[in-house]
């Protein structure tokens, strides 16, 4: 859980950095200078929305090779079967 976490925290900024030079290098010079003021909340925004849906298939793909209920089964437990009256 906490490696999950950890993983979800540094794809948000890896992906705050990239949208970042990109705004820097393709967009910066065409836009008034005042474009700051709106660029940053955006770009922050959509950064965890892109971390989000990258680590969403990170965990889908790992889901996949690793059987997370034999990791997980003692955090995880399964619910009881509902009694007989």
């Amino acid at each position: 859980m906490l490696g999950a976490t950890v993983f979800n925290i540094i794809i948000t900024m890896l992906c705050f950095l990239a949208m970042l030079v990109i705004y820097s290098y393709v967009f910066f010079p065409r836009l008034p200078e005042e474009s700051i003021a709106w660029a940053l909340p955006v770009i922050f925004v959509l950064s965890i929305v892109a971390s989000i849906f990258i680590y969403r298939a990170v965990i889908k793909l790992l889901m996949k090779k690793v059987d997370m209920e034999k990791y997980f089964d003692p955090i995880f437990s399964r619910r009881p079967p509902p009694r007989r009256s």
